[in-house]
């Protein structure tokens, strides 16, 4: 079992920036990528980035591309979203996904996943 705890979510601006963390404790010596996903209200669990645990390799969505960073202190099994430039419509419930060696599917889908934490709250103001 993999536990994960997110932090650093809450109200901002537009244009403002958050920084969310996730740790992971438990079963962690097969990670293979860690990763953050988003719902909105009414909406599907849409993949924002994702980081390989070995070696640094990022994926992310269009939608985040040059506003979103990913990075990761494999010391401390976090992983962290740098969020800056936000917008009204980066306002969701952000989820940090954790990812097993054993896992051959695709970094950008939920299903590519085996745990999850139990998300934090952005909102963007307008």
């Amino acid at each position: 079992q993999v536990q994960l705890v997110e932090s650093g979510g809450g109200l901002v601006q537009t244009g403002g920036s958050l920084r969310l963390s996730c740790a992971a404790s438990g079963r962690t010596f097969s990670t293979d990528a860690m990763g953050w996903f988003r719902q909105a209200p009414g909406k599907e669990r849409e993949f924002v980035e994702a980081i390989r645990w070995s070696g640094g390799t990022t994926y992310y969505a269009d939608s985040v591309k040059g506003r979103f960073t990913i990075s990761k202190d494999n010391a401390k099994n976090t992983v962290y979203l740098q969020m800056n430039s936000l917008k009204p419509e980066d306002t969701a419930v952000y989820y940090c996904a954790y990812r097993s060696m054993r896992s051959s599917r695709p970094y950008s889908t939920t299903y590519g996943y085996d745990y999850w934490g139990q998300g934090t709250q952005v909102t963007v103001s307008s």
